[in-house]
């Protein structure tokens, strides 16, 4: 198994799948995602690389946000097995993006130290001056409020379902999610950047409030 072909070959795979996405879960999202993931395995001893490299390439190609109709993660799945990846590191492999996500109260902690450094270095690209920035073009892409002064629903204790089903407005998926990201990471390196990329959220969401309440 050429696992630098295969990695190469992932890489191209994203910017095949992603190529027309405009939401903030582009290729270059994935990109950054694996070089964070492997920045952080840099700091943990004994991390399967290979297995954090694919996952993290990979992570988002079955995303039900941007592929609503897939079914047992067929993307990540089809391009592994054209790869000629053994079944067993195939399910690895599934096993750590299914633990990734998001799910406001219904969020699991990664079993494995590969999943946590993915599962970290996701969550550090949705916070910080690139989270701000892919926040508002998801917001964009689907058609929701900048801010909504009447939303109040930011619960973060919502179900899975009830988090799926809501659409708040970009200012409110801030604290629905974003702000409780960094008491969320895994990893010391991970907790180390999520406090520096946190305290921009934080200075951001002030001077938006100045500047919305001042109008």
């Amino acid at each position: 198994m050429n696992q630098e072909k295969i990695i190469n070959d992932g890489k191209d795979f994203i910017n095949q799948i992603f190529a027309t996405d405009s939401s903030g879960h582009d290729a270059d999202h994935s990109l950054r995602v694996y070089k964070t993931a492997l920045e952080i395995a840099a700091t943990e001893p004994k991390t399967d690389t290979f297995l954090v490299s694919l996952a993290s390439l990979l992570h988002d190609v079955d995303d039900f946000k941007l592929f609503p109709n897939n079914i047992n993660y067929q993307n990540a799945r089809s391009f592994m097995t054209k790869e000629n990846i053994p079944s067993d590191i195939q399910e690895k492999v599934i096993h750590i993006i299914s633990q990734v996500s998001y799910k406001c109260k219904d969020t699991v902690t990664p079993d494995t130290l590969e999943g946590k450094i993915v599962t970290d270095a996701d969550r550090l690209d949705a916070i910080g001056a690139i989270g701000i920035a892919r926040a508002f073009a998801y917001g964009g892409a689907h058609n929701r409020k900048l801010y909504d002064k009447n939303d109040q629903d930011c619960d973060p204790n919502k179900s899975y379902g009830e988090y799926r089903k809501h659409s708040s407005s970009t200012i409110a998926h801030f604290y629905e999610k974003l702000l409780h990201l960094k008491d969320l990471m895994n990893t010391k390196e991970g907790k180390r950047i999520a406090k520096k990329r946190h305290a921009f959220l934080i200075e951001f969401l002030k001077e938006f409030d100045s500047e919305v309440s001042s109008n």
